[in-house]
């Protein structure tokens, strides 16, 4: 198997960037599909869209309405053609950005992709995450190219909660831990290819970067603050993740989020990354990891806010049936479990989860403790 590495044709970051973006955009055309959600139009479409009015470039506002399913995005799709537009234009959150690059291949177009959070790795990937229209995960489509131009205003990202930033941290999290296992495998990437040395490298750096500056981060986007730690956290949530999870792989981590879908209830208020951190956590038990070693991500995400208890994940009383169901939609063909060193079995995930469970309720009943004392 050959090797490959992938990655957005351009990828411009910056403070108010969003507003300075004509040159990057007009080079793909004059009539853009603009598609975001209704919350994200309040806070910026609208005010983007006239920007582009005000550049001749002839706009097709389209609400986004939630759900990167076949549905949605063969209803957008549609109204693309008619319009006749010559480049798709993501503005939002993740479902929004891999819906935007399903349509852009669809109609064979020019993708720009402008995240309005820093929350998930999907914006500079060749692939999307398909859901069926309630929710649940269905399969990754994949594509020939990455996006054609990747930009994140960093003060828009600044705007946002602080938990969606902590979120994104989360997700990004996963990047080594799964690389690091698909090169232990020597198992195939995102790109149905081996590893690079850059590819894992970037996956390596985006770890490093996190636990350098990840609270530095937070703390700044609580005060709506762009700051030189921001910046590093944006690039690593966003270009290093997502460069780092299709070229280094993906493996148990996000299997397990997927799985998660397969659950009903209030686990579904939870954010993609948030549900990806207690994956993660169940990987490295799943691995055998040491003590010392878990810990080091256990405290960062308790830290952060994260998820790492099933109470946490607002299924408290969970059954073994249930966690059963995870496992198995975890370990569907569809789905990345294979790309791990070692064969895990629906039972492994449900015994594994169960674990995480235990350790993380044990680990901070200690310290509790010795607070207190």
């Amino acid at each position: 198997m050959t090797q490959m590495f992938g990655s957005p044709a351009s990828y411009v970051q910056g403070k108010d960037v969003l507003f300075d973006s004509i040159a990057y955009l007009e080079k793909f055309g004059h009539k853009a599909l603009l598609m975001a959600d209704s919350v994200v139009y309040q806070i910026i479409g609208d005010r983007f869209k006239a920007y582009l009015d005000d550049h001749h470039i002839e706009v097709h506002k389209v609400i986004f309405r939630g759900e990167a399913s076949p549905e949605e995005i063969d209803r957008i799709t549609g109204i693309g053609r008619e319009f006749g537009a010559d480049v798709i234009i993501g503005l939002g959150g993740g479902k929004t950005l891999d819906s935007a690059k399903a349509i852009a291949d669809n109609i064979q177009l020019p993708v720009a992709i402008l995240p309005s959070l820093a929350s998930t790795d999907a914006p500079c990937s060749r692939l999307s995450v398909i859901y069926h229209a309630d929710g649940s995960f269905k399969e990754y489509r994949f594509y020939d190219k990455n996006p054609d131009l990747v930009l994140v205003d960093t003060r828009l990202v600044a705007g946002a909660p602080a938990r969606l930033l902590a979120s994104g941290i989360a997700d990004a999290l996963a990047t080594n831990v799964e690389a690091q296992a698909v090169a232990k495998g020597d198992n195939a990437t995102m790109l149905g290819a081996k590893q690079t040395l850059v590819g894992n490298a970037i996956a390596q750096k985006c770890e490093d970067t996190l636990f350098a500056y990840g609270h530095l981060a937070l703390e700044s986007v609580k005060q709506h603050a762009v700051t030189p730690a921001l910046n590093k956290i944006v690039e690593a949530n966003t270009l290093m993740s997502g460069v780092g999870f299709e070229s280094g792989g993906l493996a148990a981590a996000h299997a397990i989020h997927d799985g998660l879908t397969a659950l009903d209830g209030p686990i579904h208020e939870l954010t993609h990354g948030e549900k990806v951190a207690y994956g993660t956590l169940t990987q490295l038990f799943l691995e055998g990891r040491s003590e010392a070693e878990f810990d080091r991500y256990l405290a960062f995400d308790l830290s952060l806010g994260l998820p790492t208890t099933l109470a946490d994940l607002k299924i408290p009383d969970v059954t073994d049936e249930d966690l059963l169901k995870v496992g198995q939609q975890a370990t569907a063909p569809a789905d990345t479990m294979d790309r791990m060193p070692f064969k895990v079995t629906p039972d492994d995930v449900a015994q594994a989860m169960r674990g995480v469970d235990a350790y993380s309720r044990a680990y901070q009943a200690r310290h509790a403790k010795q607070l207190k004392d």
